[in-house]
């Protein structure tokens, strides 16, 4: 991000300023993706997307009996499970 802006500095061009400006007040927001990749973190939505398809998927199985209220507590203990939360 600095180096974008350094990269941007003595430039006069309104858009070049106004680029400067909106970095510098959004820098706090803005995703380090080379960071994340770097630590194998995924920042792509295909894999989350994936698993969601999978769930509503499960839910409209033929035979499957599940109740809408018991969804969100079989997701915690999914998640939990699969974080390494429980034994």
């Amino acid at each position: 991000m600095d180096a974008a802006i350094s990269c941007c500095e003595g430039w006069s061009e309104p858009q070049v300023e106004n680029f400067i400006t909106y970095l510098n007040k959004h820098k706090h927001r803005i995703v380090n993706y080379g960071y994340l990749q770097a630590e194998g973190i995924s920042i792509g939505s295909g894999d989350l997307e994936s698993k969601i398809k999978q769930i509503a998927h499960r839910l409209k199985i033929t035979g499957a009996s599940w109740e809408s209220g018991n969804v969100p507590q079989v997701l915690r203990h999914r998640c939990a499970y699969l974080n390494g939360c429980l034994e």
